[in-house]
């Protein structure tokens, strides 16, 4: 068979998502991937998990317990805490991601660890009733959520994330179901939009924004970044991109009913935590880290809870520098309470209170 040469770039260094050959292949060039890490930056195709040490510390895995996590992703958290489960532990892992899924699901089974260990689930996280039903009614002894995006979703310009490459306007965490960004803008009118855009992202420039959008065919994300800055001439160039990102940010909410699905979860956490059971919730705006606190709150003045965080903790100084994308984060925390009733609910049936089209 003839050699097949790679597709080549311009300039001295791949720019491209696709051309960065190197990056998606960390096994056979670990240099290059270690001096991309050193300078503050994610490999392509990779994903560098946020809080780890922090999110150990609140939920305190011990051997042979049961854990869940809510937003698998690349599966960092999962493995740091699967080896804290062993001997005689097991994790499932949710993910809504058809494309991203399978690659984890295999990292794990190349890793070592058996259907009796790991299993992976292809479901929104506002599933987790549903999928600990099906696992036998078990309750989890940790639940972990970490509410952002994944960098193979944000780099990879073909799933409609990213604010740097152009590809199409899409934002759905499964490409096979609901509507795309670009349906959205088209079908919404402008009162509807500019209430998005500002219940989403809290954009000051909601209305302005919406006028210019609502109706229009825009089938690219670098289209739809021009057009959000030319709705604004009168801001500063910072403060064109910080809009850019805010609406960015509403559209993919709204694509995915990311606020429907968390209110979800936050009302069956706990009856899918075990008693004594702790869950840890990563979120990265003001509108995800609002519900957590009002639900962990509520859930400590009933008696739900035994007791929850008080203080937001966020990354080391050291962690921001070292990865940029954990600058937003916040981790808020929990511990169900010792033989606290709920009403006679079971974990399955809670499900029917929460959002559709969850698998």
């Amino acid at each position: 068979m003839p050699h097949k040469r790679r597709p080549r770039y311009s300039g001295k260094n791949p720019r491209r998502f696709t051309e960065k050959y190197k990056e998606h292949d960390p096994a056979k060039f670990p240099e290059t991937v270690q001096a991309i890490l050193a300078a503050g930056k994610t490999p392509a195709g990779a994903h560098r998990p946020i809080m780890v040490q922090e999110i150990l510390d609140v939920l305190r895995p011990m051997p042979g317990e049961f854990a869940v996590d809510c937003t698998l992703g690349y599966g960092g958290h999962a493995l740091e805490l699967l080896h804290r489960l062993q001997p005689g532990g097991s994790l499932i892992g949710l993910d809504a991601d058809p494309i991203e899924l399978p690659r984890t699901e295999k990292r794990f089974r190349d890793a070592g660890f058996a259907p009796d260990a790991f299993r992976a689930h292809r479901c929104n996280f506002a599933g987790l009733p549903k999928v600990l039903a099906l696992e036998g009614g078990r309750r989890a002894d940790l639940i972990l959520a970490d509410l952002g995006l994944s960098s193979m979703q944000l780099d990879n310009p073909a799933r409609g994330f990213s604010l740097k490459f152009d590809g199409p306007l899409d934002m759905r965490m499964n490409p096979n179901k609901g509507q795309s960004a670009a349906i959205l803008i088209q079908r919404t009118n402008v009162t509807s939009l500019a209430e998005l855009f500002s219940e989403n992202a809290d954009e000051f420039y909601a209305e302005q924004l919406a006028s210019a959008l609502a109706g229009t065919h825009c089938q690219t994300t670098l289209q739809l970044g021009e057009r959000i800055r030319r709705a604004l001439p009168h801001l500063s160039d910072t403060e064109k991109e910080l809009s850019v990102r805010r609406i960015f940010q509403a559209l993919r909410i709204a694509v995915n009913e990311e606020f429907v699905a968390i209110d979800t979860l936050l009302r069956a956490l706990p009856e899918c935590l075990a008693e004594g059971g702790r869950v840890a919730i990563l979120t990265f705006h003001s509108g995800e880290d609002r519900r957590v606190k009002k639900a962990f709150k509520a859930g400590l003045l009933s008696g739900v809870y035994a007791s929850a965080a008080e203080e937001v903790l966020r990354p080391s100084a050291e962690e921001m520098r070292a990865n940029s994308r954990s600058k937003a984060a916040k981790l808020r925390w929990a511990v169900r309470s010792m033989g606290q009733a709920l009403g006679g609910l079971h974990c399955a049936e809670s499900l029917q209170t929460g959002a559709h089209n969850v698998f």
